[in-house]
């Protein structure tokens, strides 16, 4: 009898994540072992390990994945620099005079931070700091109060910028491929991440909107568990207090997202420019340096305008003296965006800020890198030990025809995001079933955003959520861990019930992408 060695390797990877012991390294060293083992029995070919070096400058040389550095820089910027914080307050006291309203601003600033951060740790982190105590001072039920800051810091896995999209867009950009292949189709379409982006803006809205209204309905029906705050205890706020809270980070957003959607940038250069906003914000909030952050962000704004609109070649000998003016002019906006930049640069660095950004922006980058390293290695093994064909059996004979396959491809994906980090799952799981869901007639953009909604979930899920990790870390004593999961709960049915209203109306998903790409 053949040993099930794909499947005593997937235990093995649960296993050694239970132990606790590093993902990366649990990745690489069972593929190892089990590719070495497979060999011995016969049930491995290691010429297939040629492929890793393949896999490997695939990697290095991916232009999508360039994006993840920058946006995790531009989310370090905003939580360093204490911007998040700024918002956090300004929304609490906005919402807090109605019941559940501490929670409700807690949702709102989570959705904002994750249309302009996209990074899930520093927006829990920075949200367990200072919204968790205060909602304990006013009374919350410290589960619910823990469930809220949890949740509201996954909204930066689906609402874009997100690394999940964008490593999920070239996962499925070449599972699509390939099934067009497999049809014989000359002319190959892609899948971009503009197209991923655009697809998740209302399904991650609506994930908003059923927070949000589950909010208000609990704070009606049971007052104790999220009382209102008296007008003694929250001052009121201006709208200039508003607006000076909420539009920098709605100009990054749209600076960002709007590049992205309107085709006129790709990913990774709305990344830097994002990054450049975030310095600018960081700069305008850390020292008395407004006008000039604002002058620099303008005279870049206006740079990209006209370098699209009229580019100059001062190179050539042709170019007349209107051609000089414009080129010249570019050269001056060139000097007022660098000064500016360098001057938000040197006060992050007087506030000793500067160290800290890169070295955690370099910590997250090399992680979510080493992660989709090993992973591949993993799957590769994965594979040669037979799973695909494993898979592609039972996938193909589920009851029910294709809405079976992906009903079992989606409870899959939930019961693994109990033990295994989304990474994992989409580097290894999807590229083995997402062909073959395509094949049986799903459209691959919705089909993307309902596999990132299950990820998202993964995040709330015990007993390794990410969420509860780096709130378990941050959150007083006095909330217990039992609290933490408890919390969550409510909010994973509410990700069931987003992901259930997707699946019956898939225009959610497909709507925006066919109406601007």
């Amino acid at each position: 009898m053949t040993l099930p060695l794909d499947l005593i390797l997937i235990a093995a990877l649960i296993l050694g994540i239970l132990i606790g012991y590093p993902v990366s390294f649990t990745l690489a060293g069972l593929a190892t072992l089990f590719a070495f083992f497979g060999w011995l029995v016969g049930a491995f070919d290691l010429r297939l390990l040629g492929a890793l070096a393949q896999r490997a400058f695939g990697l290095i040389t991916n232009d999508v994945l360039i994006a993840i550095p920058l946006f995790v820089f531009m989310g370090i910027v905003l939580e360093k620099s204490r911007i998040a914080e700024d918002l956090l307050q300004t929304m609490g006291r906005l919402f807090g005079r109605m019941r559940g309203g501490l929670g409700i601003s807690v949702i709102v600033v989570g959705a904002l931070l994750a249309a302009s951060t996209g990074i899930v740790g520093a927006t829990v982190v920075a949200m367990g700091l200072i919204a968790l105590p205060t909602m304990l001072r006013q009374r919350y039920q410290p589960a619910l109060a823990s469930g809220i800051v949890c949740t509201a810091g996954t909204l930066g896995q689906i609402i874009p910028p997100s690394t999940l999209l964008i490593i999920l867009a070239d996962v499925m950009s070449n599972a699509y491929q390939q099934v067009q292949q497999t049809r014989g189709q000359f002319s190959i379409e892609t899948l971009s991440v503009g197209q991923l982006f655009a697809a998740a803006m209302l399904p991650g809205l609506l994930l908003v909107a059923l927070y949000i209204l589950y909010l208000i309905i609990r704070g009606g029906l049971s007052p104790h568990v999220a009382p209102a705050m008296s007008s003694e205890e929250v001052a009121a706020v201006t709208v200039a207090e508003v607006a000076n809270a909420v539009v920098p980070p709605l100009i990054l957003i749209v600076a960002v997202l709007g590049s992205i959607l309107a085709g006129v940038a790709t990913p990774s250069e709305a990344a830097s420019v994002g990054a450049v906003g975030s310095l600018f914000l960081a700069g305008a909030r850390l020292g008395k340096s407004k006008r000039l952050m604002v002058a620099g962000a303008v005279a870049l704004g206006v740079l990209a305008v006209v370098a699209g609109v009229a580019p100059v070649r001062l190179q050539r000998s042709d170019i007349g003296g209107g051609e000089w003016v414009v080129g010249v002019t570019c050269m001056a906006l060139v000097a007022i965006g660098f000064i500016a930049l360098f001057k938000a640069l040197r006060l992050a660095a007087v506030e000793k800020l500067l160290k800290p950004i890169l070295t955690t922006t370099m910590t997250i980058t090399a992680m979510i890198f080493a992660t989709i390293l090993t992973a591949g290695f993993f799957a590769l093994v994965f594979i040669g030990l037979g799973a695909e064909d494993r898979i592609a059996w039972i996938v193909t004979n589920m009851p029910g025809g294709a809405t079976g396959a992906l009903l079992f491809c989606m409870v899959l994906i939930f019961l693994l995001g109990f033990v295994l980090d989304f990474v994992e799952i989409t580097i290894i799981l999807l590229p083995l079933v997402a062909p073959i869901l395509i094949l049986m007639g799903h459209d691959p953009i919705w089909l993307s955003i309902l596999f990132a909604l299950n990820l998202q979930t993964s995040f709330l899920t015990p007993p390794f959520g990410f969420s509860l990790f780096y709130l378990r870390g941050v959150a007083p004593p006095e909330v217990s861990t039992g609290q933490i999961y408890r919390g969550v709960f409510p909010f994973i049915a509410l990700n069931v019930i987003g992901m259930a209203l997707l699946w019956f109306f898939p225009q959610a998903a497909t709507y925006l992408p066919k109406l601007l790409f």
